[in-house]
């Protein structure tokens, strides 16, 4: 017996499978997602590297607060600044560290920002027993200290610092009233 083939089928099963045009149509389809995603994701980056920098001020101002509730007054440098927050200071006074209540902050929370840089803390005059200084507190909110982030350039005083406290046009880039 006999097998006949039927060349026509050889043919069309060797045809099966993709064009050249097909296949770089792909490509170009892919690389069009991929550019999109470029234009429109990755510009969401900054802001949301902003607003985790605001909200980290937030939680780190929270906690200044209830140090102050516990021991009295503001950590001060000799205190170790926001390192007493996580870790508790050797205090002159022995009933002193026993009001202290701390870790104010969850373990492992960072003082860094996005960046890689140190969250800036400084306490106003009327703190450090320089009397009051308004417009510094204006400044700050009337916060009785500043609490910053260098923000993505890593200097201070510049337009791009987001400040804790700052005014309400504090969403304008480095959270600048301008005033």
């Amino acid at each position: 017996m006999k097998l006949q083939i039927n060349k026509k089928n050889l043919v069309r099963r060797g045809a099966s499978g993709f064009t050249l045009i097909e296949i770089l149509l792909v490509i170009v389809i892919l690389l069009m997602l991929a550019a999109a995603l470029v234009v429109f994701v990755l510009p969401q980056q900054k802001g949301a590297e902003k607003n985790t920098t605001k909200l980290m001020l937030q939680q780190v101002g929270n906690a200044l607060d209830t140090y102050r509730l516990n021991v009295g007054h503001y950590p001060s440098e000799q205190e170790g600044g926001l390192d007493a927050l996580v870790k508790k200071p050797t205090f002159e006074n022995e009933s002193m560290g026993e009001k202290w209540q701390g870790p104010y902050l969850k373990p492992g929370t960072s003082l860094d920002d996005p960046w890689g840089h140190k969250i800036r803390y400084e306490l106003s005059d009327s703190n450090t027993g320089g009397g009051a200084n308004s417009a510094d507190n204006d400044k700050n909110g009337g916060l009785p200290y500043k609490l910053f982030s260098m923000g993505p350039d890593g200097q201070p005083d510049t337009d791009d610092d987001i400040r804790l406290g700052a005014s309400k046009n504090s969403d304008s880039p480095g959270g600048n009233s301008g005033k």
